[in-house]
């Protein structure tokens, strides 16, 4: 995605409280009119935190397409039968709707639309939908002449976006093209604003798939395999799963199982817990794509090298486990013996 042309045409402001706590909803009777200054100014803080995001989205509904209601807003906007302000009064109602768990927090809300958005070498129109929930205090100073004033304020970070969700004018049939952002995404009210409220589903792109796969693959050798082997074998096949996808370009499941499980047992294992994976998380896993780096960069933060022995020792394990050697000594005690060539 590149916004370098992308101009904001047009912006609608409302307030969207917590339904069930009482908190009450207020919409504008209008767009609202701002100079080219502000205008660049949102469009860079509503934007740039786009710009990197890999994971992709469309609209979706167990039915049909057609009874999921934002994707009939943006439409009606994309086919210009309403206009952007009309459209963004039944978003916010729609979005007071689902505003119902009692940790949901109140806020403005934005409806947005640009034109000139890059997206996969085109240039095309996209509305955005963003939400500010927190605020942060800062200090106004004045000048008059030789004398000063301070106030202090509330007002929202620009280096900070709580909610997004930017929906590009393409692949209408299909759901359209969407990314969104949630930065307050724990816990059981996260699912309003991407499940509930929008109605998405994720695209199946290479992101996804290598994605999707070290997760399952994670979540396998913690799950599985805990007390099956012993954690140095365990933190050694999640260490050869990461070397796997950070040398390879493109992932083959045969090719993974022969030359990172190894072992018979452990492939028909791990081909069980991926069936059911794929069931409970109802995603689709291919068995050849191209390796998404981004992917890979994001989930090895996450994949855990540290053998952690009571409270005395943290072992940080990224080599050949050969080195490791693991033991119990006559009183009872256990230990594990290290070799090494070099200190450093």
């Amino acid at each position: 995605m590149n916004f370098s042309k992308a101009s904001l045409e047009s912006i609608s402001v409302h307030y969207v409280g917590n339904k069930s706590l009482g908190q009450d909803l207020f919409l504008s009777k209008e767009s609202l009119q701002i100079d080219e200054v502000i205008s660049n100014k949102l469009k860079d803080y509503f934007l740039s935190r786009f710009v990197n995001i890999q994971e992709q989205y469309r609209f979706a509904h167990p039915s049909s397409l057609k009874y999921n209601e934002i994707f009939n807003f943006v439409s009606d906007v994309f086919s210009i039968e309403t206009t952007l302000h009309a459209a963004s009064l039944n978003i916010a109602k729609h979005l007071y709707e689902h505003s119902i768990h009692p940790k949901i927090k109140q806020g403005e809300v934005y409806v947005c639309l640009f034109t000139n958005c890059e997206f996969e070498n085109k240039l095309v129109d996209a509305i955005g939908i963003f939400k500010t929930e927190n605020k942060n205090g800062f200090f106004e100073v004045d000048q008059n002449g030789t004398d000063f004033s301070i106030e202090y304020k509330e007002g929202i970070d620009i280096n900070k976006l709580d909610k997004g969700c930017l929906i590009f004018n393409l692949n209408q049939e299909e759901g359209f093209e969407v990314c969104i952002i949630d930065n307050q995404n724990r816990g059981e009210e996260a699912l309003y604003w991407k499940e509930k409220f929008l109605g998405l589903t994720q695209k199946a792109n290479n992101f996804h798939q290598t994605n999707q796969v070290l997760d399952l693959t994670k979540n396998y050798v913690v799950d599985q395999l805990t007390g099956e082997i012993s954690r140095t074998d365990q933190i050694d096949m999640l260490n050869r799963t990461m070397e796997y996808f950070k040398e390879n370009e493109t992932f083959n499941q045969s090719d993974y199982e022969t030359n990172v499980l190894v072992d018979g047992k452990i492939i028909d294992s791990y081909r069980k817990y991926g069936d059911s994976y794929k069931e409970n998380n109802d995603v689709e896993l291919a068995d050849n794509f191209d390796i998404s780096q981004q992917a890979v960069k994001k989930q090895a933060r996450s994949f855990k090298s540290i053998l952690k022995l009571d409270r005395n020792f943290h072992i940080y394990i990224h080599g050949d486990r050969d080195l490791i050697e693991q033991g119990v000594e006559l009183d009872g005690r256990k230990y594990y013996k290290i070799y090494f060539e070099q200190e450093s």
